[in-house]
C-alpha cells in the first residue's frame, strides 16, 4: 500500500472535549488509526474509546511535545509497517489527540522532518476544541489554550448547550483576536461531521485568496503597532501587504531572521508572493521554525498581483516583523516595494 496517509492533530485544552470528539468520529470514521497521548504514568482517556475498526497506540508517562516526543516517529512507522504487512487493518487516517497542555509545532516537525514519515503521512489539519463556558477563563489563566486556538486550522466550540449567550459572545470574540480566518464550528455532546474537518488545512490550489484570508487579519504597521485583539494581548493576528514585487533573497534572508532567533513566537505564517522575474504566484506556509517548501501556483487568481502575508504571533511586536520584511526587501532590490 503506498496511499499517503492523511493525519488529523486533535487538540484543545484540559476537559475541552476531545475525547468526547474523537469518540463521535470514530464511529463514522471506522478506518482510523488513533495515537493518544496521555499526561501521567498511568493512561485511562484511551477507557473512555468505544470499539473502532482502527488501531490505538498509547503513548503514556507525558505529552507529545517533550518527553515522549521521540516515540511518536517509531509508533508512527511501526503502525505503517504493520498495516503494510497485513497485520493491522488497513486504516485510511490517522489521528493524533494530544494532551490538554500540549504544543501542536513539535508533532508537526516531527511530520514535516522524518523524511520516512513525510514520504507516507500528510497533515490534514489542526483541530482544536474550545470549551464555550470556560474557554476565555482558560486562556487568561493559561497560555498553551491560546497557543492551541491560534494554531487551529478548524476551531470546535463544545459545551454551547451549557453556555449563556454573554458566555457564547465573549468566547467567540476571545477566537476572532486569536485565530480570525479558523472556522468555528458548534458541537454538542461531540457530534462533529467528518467532512467539516477532514481537509482543515485546506489546499491553495482550491482558492488561494480563501486559503490565505488575508481580509480577516488586521493590516500591520511599520510605524507603531494597533494594539493586539485579544485581552491578554500576547497573541497578534496581522497581515502585510507589499504593493511591487518582492526579491526573492531578501523574503528568504528575512524569514531565515525570523525563524533563527523568533521560531517560538511564529505560530503560524502564510504567504502569496509576487517575487521579482516570476509569471507565476509563490505560496509559503510555516509554523514556528518549521517551513514548508515554496511552492508555485499555476495562475494568479485574480488580478491583484500585490504580496500578501498573515501572521499569528506570540510575544512578538507586529511592527517588528513588519520592519524586518520591508528592510530585507528593501536592501535586496534598490528602489525596493511599498508596504502598508
Amino acid at each position: 500500500m503506498n496511499t499517503t496517509i492523511p493525519v488529523t492533530l486533535l487538540t484543545g485544552f484540559l476537559g475541552s472535549g476531545k475525547t468526547t470528539v474523537l469518540n463521535r468520529l470514530l464511529k463514522r470514521m471506522p478506518l482510523t488509526a488513533v495515537v493518544m497521548n496521555e499526561f501521567g504514568e498511568v493512561g485511562l482517556d484511551h477507557q473512555l474509546l468505544e470499539e473502532t475498526r482502527g488501531p490505538l497506540a498509547l503513548l503514556s508517562g507525558g505529552c507529545v511535545c517533550c518527553q515522549i516526543q521521540g516515540a511518536l516517529a517509531p509508533t508512527l512507522k511501526n503502525l505503517w509497517m504493520a498495516r503494510d504487512k497485513g497485520d493491522l487493518p488497513p486504516y485510511e487516517r490517522l489521528i493524533i489527540e494530544t494532551t490538554g497542555i500540549a504544543d501542536p509545532a513539535p508533532i508537526i516537525d516531527t511530520l514535516v522532518s522524518e523524511r520516512w514519515l513525510a514520504a507516507r503521512h500528510k497533515l490534514d489539519g489542526i483541530v482544536t476544541t474550545v470549551d464555550a463556558v470556560f474557554g476565555p477563563d482558560q486562556f487568561d489563566a493559561h497560555f498553551e489554550a491560546q497557543r492551541q486556538a491560534a494554531m487551529a486550522d478548524r476551531l470546535l466550540l463544545t459545551k454551547t448547550d451549557l453556555a449563556t449567550p454573554e458566555a457564547l459572545e465573549r468566547v467567540l470574540e476571545r477566537l476572532a483576536g486569536l485565530n480570525p480566518a479558523a472556522p468555528v464550528l458548534t458541537v454538542t455532546q461531540g457530534e462533529v461531521a467528518p467532512e467539516a474537518i477532514l481537509g482543515a488545512a485546506g489546499t491553495v490550489e482550491a482558492g488561494p485568496r480563501r486559503w490565505l484570508a488575508a481580509n480577516r487579519y488586521r493590516p500591520a504597521r511599520l510605524f507603531g503597532s494597533a494594539p493586539a485583539p485579544d485581552h491578554a494581548g500576547r497573541i497578534r493576528a496581522f497581515s502585510l501587504t507589499f504593493d511591487e514585487p518582492l526579491d526573492r533573497e531578501g523574503v528568504a534572508a528575512a524569514l531565515e531572521m525570523l525563524v533563527a532567533f523568533r521560531s517560538k513566537n511564529l505560530l503560524r505564517m502564510k504567504a502569496i508572493l509576487n517575487l521579482i522575474g516570476e509569471d507565476r504566484p509563490t505560496v509559503l506556509h510555516g509554523v514556528q521554525h518549521v517551513m514548508y517548501p515554496p511552492t508555485q501556483l499555476e495562475a494568479w487568481p485574480d488580478e491583484d498581483r500585490s504580496s500578501r502575508f498573515v501572521f499569528i504571533v506570540s510575544d512578538l511586536e507586529e511592527e517588528f516583523v513588519a520592519r524586518l520584511l520591508h528592510d530585507f526587501t528593501q536592501a535586496a532590490r534598490p528602489g525596493g516595494p511599498r508596504s502598508h
